[in-house]
């Protein structure tokens, strides 16, 4: 995570697309963590970044030279990282795991349409079927699903969908900032930014703020330490990669999601899903195919 961003030519975008891959496995870890850590959603959202900041201070100052001062696009990304965390966990707390990952998943389609209409972006055609498969796929993994001890379903629904407008912004002011900055440092103001919000929140809101037992503070120790390794090799790949390609292939989350929580919470998990997750998986695929440099 020490590189400013940088066009990724050759076998270097084959490495960014690597590391992003393995930073969205390693994020659709997180609803399963946010289930088990006993506290309440926007509270297990201030610890997960809380406990990130001490290793992302210092990544930052073994890669960049030290967290410097924040910039403006940190600041936003900070934000709408916030948003996107407290939208996500609420959702998470009231619907199901595949659920509250797949429609937070409807970023590609906010970032492409961004791209194009107000940065003239224009995807390519075949691009353009990738999203609609990814974003297809992802959305039959979600359909029939029940199971998990869902609390308010429809609300959860919502407040996930919701969820899809903030991570686009974030994924954009990320992209934005990756152009002079390190994604350690990004990533260390962003969570500088995001605890307090997510902390005054549960207050707010009347959260349990901390865990009841070891497993809990376990739960939340892995969110930290998921964020530096899962949403920090995003934020690095991002440097290297088209954001509306990025936000495609982020798309592998929901099917180790969908996978974990039918291990874990015995979420239904039929040929269906099994379906989607196969077309969703060979959306990102065609989508890094459309995308791929020409000669």
């Amino acid at each position: 995570m020490d590189d400013a961003a940088a066009s990724a030519p050759g076998g270097a975008r084959w490495q960014a697309l690597a590391v992003l891959v393995a930073g969205a496995c390693i994020i659709g870890l997180s609803p399963i963590l946010v289930r088990l850590t006993e506290a309440g959603p926007a509270a297990a959202g201030f610890w997960r970044l809380a406990l990130a900041l001490p290793l992302l201070a210092f990544l930052s100052r073994g890669a960049a030279g030290g967290v410097g001062r924040p910039s403006k696009m940190a600041l936003w990304a900070g934000l709408f990282f916030a948003l996107d965390l407290g939208f996500w966990h609420y959702g998470i707390h009231y619907t199901s795991v595949t659920n509250a990952t797949v429609l937070t998943n409807l970023t590609p389609v906010v970032v492409t349409a961004f791209a194009w209409i107000f940065l003239k972006q224009r995807p390519a055609a075949l691009f353009l079927v990738a999203v609609a498969a990814s974003v297809g796929g992802a959305s039959m993994m979600a359909l029939d699903k029940g199971g998990g001890g869902l609390r308010n379903q429809p609300l959860g629904d919502l407040l996930s969908a919701l969820t899809a407008l903030w991570y686009a912004l974030y994924f954009l002011a990320m992209a934005e900032g990756r152009r002079t900055e390190a994604a350690s440092r990004l990533m260390f103001w962003v969570s500088v930014v995001g605890a307090p919000l997510l902390l005054i929140t549960a207050l707010l809101m009347g959260e349990r703020i901390l865990p009841l037992s070891p497993l809990g503070w376990a739960a939340l120790v892995g969110l930290g330490l998921m964020h530096v390794g899962g949403q920090g090799s995003i934020a690095w790949a991002m440097g290297r990669l088209p954001t509306s390609t990025a936000s495609v292939v982020v798309l592998v989350q929901p099917v180790v999601a969908a996978w974990l929580g039918w291990l874990l919470f015995a979420e239904p998990l039929g040929p269906l899903q099994a379906l989607g997750a196969a077309v969703t998986l060979g959306g990102v695929v065609l989508a890094q195919w459309a995308s791929r440099p020409r000669a």
